[in-house]
């Protein structure tokens, strides 16, 4: 395993990360999201925070663009639950984009993505 794969955690949940943006590039949304949940539980609670938030920003991102609205909503929930403490720059941009990726939504009037929306609103506005 190269040295700089190593930083992003065990090598199994590197493995699931880069497999499912393989997926994605595919086109196989179902199995892309299942992949970067796969890395998100594969690292050890507590460690890798802001990779974990990523992957599973990428897993919520792809499991909206496959209609499922709610477990998408559930899962940015977890991203930023797992984004406590950390300051980078990527989760920042992470939930300026699930905002984006929410407006849609929240137009339509569902609950879950006003709420979550919120939720990122106050995440960002601690975080300048």
């Amino acid at each position: 395993m190269p040295f700089w794969a190593l930083s992003w955690g065990p090598p199994a949940a590197t493995v699931h990360s880069r497999t499912a943006k393989v997926y994605e590039t595919f086109g196989d949304r179902r199995r892309a999201a299942a992949m970067y949940g796969a890395a998100a539980t594969s690292r050890p609670p507590g460690t890798y925070a802001r990779i974990v938030a990523l992957d599973l920003v990428a897993q919520a991102e792809t499991q909206a663009a496959e209609g499922s609205v709610e477990e998408a909503c559930a899962t940015w929930g977890r991203a930023i639950d797992h984004m406590d403490g950390v300051q980078s720059k990527r989760t920042r941009q992470a939930v300026g984009a699930m905002r984006r990726d929410l407006s849609r939504f929240r137009a339509r009037g569902l609950r879950c993505a006003a709420e979550l929306d919120e939720r990122a609103r106050a995440f960002l506005s601690t975080r300048r």
